[in-house]
């Protein structure tokens, strides 16, 4: 038996690796089964080359737990390594030397995959690791090397006589939680879901049945747990499959979610290599809970679900898989690195989406519609997000009236522009968040022959911001933020039937009725008759801002619910009733209950307010 010393030449590796590797412990195993997927994928080229003597057989990776000898073992059958390739691949780590290694690399927080160090991360959780291998070359004897975590190690003939490697790692009594099966079960679905040679981790219990009717028996066999999907659908070509397959594949990545709206397929190989299936979900006006679905591979090894710098923010809403050898990735395979390839995928991914957003709004306008409600969220986001994408977007985002009719933004200005402008010669949108509670208010707007938006995203309020700043000739205005004559400023004037001097006494009336309305405004207008006596309007600016702050999770306790009251001096109750009460407390409550009226119009009549009010409407009936 021969001893040595690992010619990194230091006490410290092992105590570094331990160190600054602890937060992503667990990848020791995806490193490890990586490793035997590369020997397994080698001695198959060899094969194919003739290199390789006889038939291959069973390339299985076995991965198996031994929890009283206190041992994890990863086998495989695959190229192996001869006494000499043991000294040269797990001793000389790179051939660097300690002060140079240890320098470059004492501040990183990750080193694994470094200097080929993916073997050594089995000391994070190892007390004692053997290697044991022996070569596909039929002259090559068996090697056992063991290391103790610490550079010192031995290498000694061992008798195995079939090709590739045992990699025993001892685990160490802070590490216990590797000798349980459920854990290893988990860490091999998370990183070796779709590692392209099987997986096995012990057997499962699979049912079949013999005969028929009352004559069916069970019959139950042990059968290998095959871990892995080694032929996963994106390597797959996209002629090939069927919409079926695409949305099973979905549900194997996402077992309890809704089934996808539509797809992307993702083949390219020039200038980088890139495949992958993107999945657009249902969103359900929900943001945050989306984001994190993508998974990202390397060669199919599992790497990260945090792909913000691969692909932009917006498109972090899709679900699916991305699988690229060119994705540069930092030591520990879990950071990615900004370059000229990430920003070429990251345009060629938004392109494609893009592509097929635009593609499914042509090739078929109402089933593009349907989605609306659903794809809505992403394309405005995406547009709020990023300039390539808005300016692709702007051929189908779609803005959706209460008549229930779509219009591209083109289209939508074409529409209203003519009876819509006002006297800035801005075309003005008319909106409502809440179609029933603004239900008096629409049908004021549509008296005017205006028409009106449905917005009710969680991210409206950033969009129309959005749109208002790039269109430039364009202001969105909710229902209720001015009275209908005023949505749409015009220079025109109606006259009112009271004369002045009555007009100031009802506004005397209102202000010393209704008293501090926190920064809000009595305003006197001579509306329609038709019209309410008393509206409450939310100013756009005011009530705009306060929502996007609410939005931002800013505090909003201090500012209050601002809201102008007008007075319609053309209305009967104002003209024929108000004026004509003899008591100034009549009045006054009357003016009250007026203002109540509105409040309850706009749902802002809440508890004490609310049960003033229904006492106030038995009296006035009884």
């Amino acid at each position: 038996m021969a001893k040595g010393k690992i010619s990194v030449q230091t006490e410290n590796i092992f105590p570094i690796i331990k160190k600054f590797l602890y937060s992503d412990q667990e990848i020791f195993l995806r490193e490890l089964v990586s490793n035997a997927v590369d020997a397994t994928t080698k001695v198959k080229t060899l094969a194919l080359r003739g290199d390789v003597k006889g038939e291959l057989g069973d390339t299985t990776i076995e991965v198996s737990v031994d929890k009283d000898a206190k041992t994890l073992t990863i086998s495989d059958k695959g190229i192996g390594m001869s006494n000499d390739e043991v000294k040269k691949y797990l001793n000389q780590v790179a051939f660097s030397s300690a002060e140079e290694f240890l320098e470059k690399y004492k501040d990183e927080a990750s080193i694994i995959g470094h200097f080929g160090l993916g073997f050594y991360s089995a000391f994070m959780v190892a007390d004692k690791v053997e290697v044991i291998t022996k070569s596909f070359q039929e002259d090559e004897g068996g090697v056992k090397w063991t290391c103790e975590g610490d550079p010192e190690y031995s290498i000694a003939k061992s008798k195995k006589t079939d090709r590739g490697t045992d990699i025993v790692l001892h685990i160490s009594d802070d590490s216990v939680e590797y000798l349980e099966d459920a854990r290893i079960q988990e860490l091999l679905d998370k990183y070796c879901k779709f590692l392209p040679v099987e997986i096995k981790f012990g057997t499962k219990t699979e049912t079949t049945y013999d005969g028929e009717g009352d004559d069916k028996t069970a019959i139950e066999t042990e059968v290998d747990n095959i871990i892995n999907n080694p032929n996963p659908l994106w390597k797959k070509s996209p002629s090939k499959i069927t919409d079926e397959e695409y949305q099973a594949f979905y549900r194997e990545l996402h077992p309890m979610g809704q089934p996808p709206l539509f797809w992307i397929h993702l083949n390219i190989d020039y200038p980088f290599n890139l495949t992958g299936i993107l999945y657009f979900p249902k969103l359900m006006n929900s943001i945050e809970m989306q984001k994190n679905k993508i998974q990202l591979y390397s060669n199919q090894v599992y790497v990260t679900d945090n792909v913000q710098e691969i692909v932009p923010e917006f498109l972090t809403l899709l679900h699916g898989v991305i699988d690229s050898p060119d994705i540069p990735l930092n030591v520990s395979r879990s950071y990615l690195q900004a370059d000229s390839n990430v920003k070429k995928i990251t345009s060629y991914i938004t392109k494609k989406v893009a592509e097929k957003l635009n593609g499914l709004f042509k090739d078929d306008r109402k089933a593009f519609e349907e989605k609306w409600s659903e794809v809505g969220t992403f394309v405005k986001y995406g547009m709020l997000s990023e300039e390539k994408f808005h300016d692709k977007a702007k051929k189908f985002a779609l803005l959706k009236n209460l008549e229930g009719e779509f219009y591209t933004l083109e289209e939508y200005k074409a529409k209203v522009e003519t009876n819509q402008k006002d006297k800035s010669d801005k075309v003005i949108y008319l909106y409502t968040n809440n179609p029933k509670e603004h239900h008096s208010y629409v049908q004021s707007a549509k008296a005017y022959g205006y028409d009106v938006l449905e917005f009710d995203n969680i991210i409206d309020n950033h969009f129309m911001q959005h749109v208002e700043y790039k269109e430039g000739e364009v202001s969105f205005v909710r229902v209720d933020s001015d009275t209908a004559d005023n949505l749409v400023k015009k220079d025109e004037t109606k006259e009112s039937v009271l004369s002045e001097k009555e007009v100031d006494k009802v506004k005397d009336l209102f202000t010393t009725a209704l008293g501090d309305l926190q920064g809000g405004q009595i305003e006197l207008k001579p509306l329609s008759p038709e019209d309410h006596p008393v509206l409450i309007t939310k100013p756009e600016f005011m009530r705009r801002m306060k929502e996007m702050q609410a939005m931002s999770g800013m505090d909003m306790g201090s500012m209050p619910d601002m809201h102008n009251v007008v007075v319609n001096t053309n209305h009967p109750l104002i003209v024929e009733k108000l004026l004509k009460m003899r008591s100034a407390d009549k009045k006054s409550d009357f003016a009250k209950y007026l203002h109540s009226l509105a409040k309850l119009n706009q749902n802002m009549l809440k508890g004490e307010e609310m049960s003033k009010f229904i006492s106030k409407s038995i009296e006035f009936m009884s």
